[in-house]
């Protein structure tokens, strides 16, 4: 009779410790979010944060706004800087664990890692954007020749991907320019083809220092310089001295404009003092974006 009853307890408890082991397994063995109801673990498991850029950043700007269109009153932006930003990418996602930053293309993070951008149905980020080269005023009569280059210079994103990659696997940003100039000399002489050289002209571009203006800066500083004979300065700094630079005259040129919406309000501000020259790339996105293996799809299921 007690060896019955012993084997009824354990039988129960048996029973109990599936259950519960099943219980336990519904959101994965990792704990991460999955199936109904995921989109609440997902903003406690990330601490309702958005990992952001710069401050001053117009992407940063939308994101504000994005978080009050769709109502994520808990949640919060945080700034710091695009080093800051993926860096805190590379280590969650080793970790297999949820994030959500604010993403734009081309970037060197889409060809690393598996990442998706969430779908933005009030369009609070806009359609896809541009990036245009703009020039200080009098520069096509000052410097006709790097005046023709600039307004010629037109890339993919998949091209600037390729300078990209390489300066975050180690190369120095000069020298993955050099080195994708080379290996495609046949676009670099689309660009200057017919324009005469000068000797050593000084020149001024600026740019913000995101990974894709870091690229494409460092190509035209090649170009400008090895093919075309000027003394190029190339200065790193934030939007909003960038198209002050531009406007004033004190730089003569930048191929770091994102328009029509992350520098909005710098065109608004400055296009009656600038030159400018059109898309040097078309096809341009911003938004929030989250690792592939997160299992939400909107922003505004942020919100659930």
């Amino acid at each position: 009779m007690k060896k019955q009853k012993k084997w009824t307890i354990l039988a129960s408890l048996g029973l109990a410790g599936a259950l519960m082991l099943s219980a336990c397994g519904q959101n994965g063995s990792d704990g991460s979010a999955s199936g109904e109801g995921s989109a609440d673990s997902f903003g406690k498991q990330v601490n309702y944060e958005i990992i952001g850029i710069d401050p001053g950043a117009g992407i940063m700007k939308a994101t504000n706004k994005a978080i009050e269109e769709y109502g994520l009153s808990d949640w919060k932006l945080i700034e710091g800087s695009g080093a800051a930003m993926t860096a805190t990418l590379a280590k969650d996602i080793k970790a297999k664990k949820p994030i959500v930053i604010t993403g734009w293309t081309p970037h060197w993070m889409f060809s690393k890692y598996d990442l998706k951008y969430l779908d933005d149905p009030k369009k609070v980020y806009g359609e896809a954007e541009e990036i245009h080269t703009i020039a200080r005023k009098g520069l096509e009569q000052d410097e006709p020749t790097a005046y023709a280059f600039l307004d010629r210079f037109e890339w993919s994103s998949d091209e600037m991907g390729e300078i990209m990659t390489a300066i975050q696997e180690g190369k120095k940003p000069e020298e993955a320019a050099k080195a994708w100039a080379d290996s495609h000399a046949d676009r670099v002489n689309e660009w200057i083809k017919d324009l005469k050289p000068v000797n050593g002209n000084p020149l001024k571009l600026s740019y913000v220092a995101w990974d894709s203006e870091i690229a494409s800066t460092n190509l035209l500083q090649y170009i400008l310089q090895e093919k075309l004979g000027y003394k190029v300065t190339a200065l790193q700094v934030e939007a909003g001295p960038m198209w002050t630079g531009v406007a004033n005259g004190d730089v003569d040129a930048s191929a770091a404009a994102w328009l029509p919406l992350t520098h909005a309000d710098y065109l608004a501000k400055f296009k009656d003092q600038i030159d400018d020259l059109g898309a040097n790339m078309t096809g341009v996105k911003t938004g929030l974006v989250v690792p592939s293996y997160v299992d939400v799809k909107s922003i505004e299921d942020l919100k659930k």
